[in-house]
């Protein structure tokens, strides 16, 4: 597993939270490996409340290859601090596991939210899902893969939370439509999209053998690739049941033209969404600049995060 570095830990985890507790490194699946722990963060006090609190699911993001839920420690502290019990998941990741996996990992520390987090003072039936970068893609499939079984069949998973049970999706930054991957010049390759396939699915066309293989067009391969990233693309299964939606991007961000595909999308399937969108003037607004909490730019996500939170879960 590629974790982050001593350095990154200290720079986004200076100054820690206090008056929120901390339960680390749970074990969601009982097979004692890094990838499946879980942090819980909740308001000192939280089990103690008459009523139960919303609960926001987190994945980290790092390009399904690398990062860890650690490095986000302090903004989901910054969450709970709000009144909200946060789960921090780590997951499998690329390139020895296939987007399969990964969903498989999400949705397993779902179901463990499903069935420990009023432990935790955590309401199950008022969850928030979010992520950023690959993480906020995970976050994305989750919540569709509640309101579309297709999508869920495909990946071999059974949602481990009903649709009605997800009350707000988050986005900072996140790949949520994989199109731009085929756009000329654009930063990160078309192999990222084939890392994520399980290695017996072709995409090159590689079914056929001798003059027959080497027939097959690059236009053909490039389509097979396209439709085995419309699996993988949230903005593809988008529709009116998906639930209210905070993105958070940037002109600086890698990912802004599919921020904002996104956004357009979700307007015209009536979706409520909540943006914060930065020019490229705002220099402190780099790709997932929203986990280093010293940066105001950073704070106001937060702020407007809570609120939103709060809305979405009343």
């Amino acid at each position: 597993m590629h974790a982050v570095s001593g350095g990154e830990l200290r720079r986004f985890n200076i100054d820690p939270i206090t008056g929120v507790r901390y339960w680390h490194d749970i074990d969601f699946v009982g097979d004692r490996i890094r990838w499946h722990r879980l942090d819980v963060i909740t308001p000192a006090g939280a089990t103690g409340q008459a009523a139960p609190l919303p609960v926001y699911v987190y994945y980290h993001g790092g390009g399904w290859t690398s990062g860890d839920k650690a490095s986000l420690t302090k903004y989901c502290a910054a969450q709970a601090a709000g009144g909200v019990v946060v789960v921090n998941v780590n997951y499998r990741m690329a390139p020895h596991f296939h987007l399969g996996h990964v969903l498989e990992d999400a949705n397993a520390a779902l179901a463990w939210v499903k069935e420990n987090v009023g432990d935790y003072g955590g309401d199950p039936q008022r969850i928030v899902l979010g992520g950023d970068s690959a993480g906020g893609q995970i976050a994305a499939l989750m919540a569709a893969a509640t309101f579309q079984p297709e999508l869920a069949r495909h990946h071999a998973i059974k949602p481990a939370v009903d649709v009605g049970h997800v009350r707000g999706l988050v986005q900072h930054c996140s790949i949520v439509d994989f199109s731009v991957f085929f756009d000329r010049g654009f930063v990160m390759s078309l192999n990222f999209i084939r890392m994520l396939l399980p290695q017996d699915e072709p995409d090159q066309g590689d079914v056929q053998g001798g003059k027959d293989k080497a027939k097959t067009s690059s236009k053909q391969r490039r389509f097979r690739l396209r439709e085995a990233a419309r699996f993988m693309s949230p903005i593809e299964w988008l529709d009116s049941r998906c639930p209210p939606v905070f993105i958070s991007t940037s002109e600086r961000d890698f990912f802004y033209a599919s921020n904002m595909n996104f956004i357009k999308r979700l307007d015209e399937h009536g979706v409520p969404v909540d943006s914060l969108v930065y020019g490229w003037d705002n220099a402190n607004t780099e790709h997932t600049w929203q986990q280093n909490f010293r940066y105001p730019e950073s704070q106001e996500v937060y702020r407007r995060l809570q609120s939103f939170i709060t809305k979405v879960t009343a």
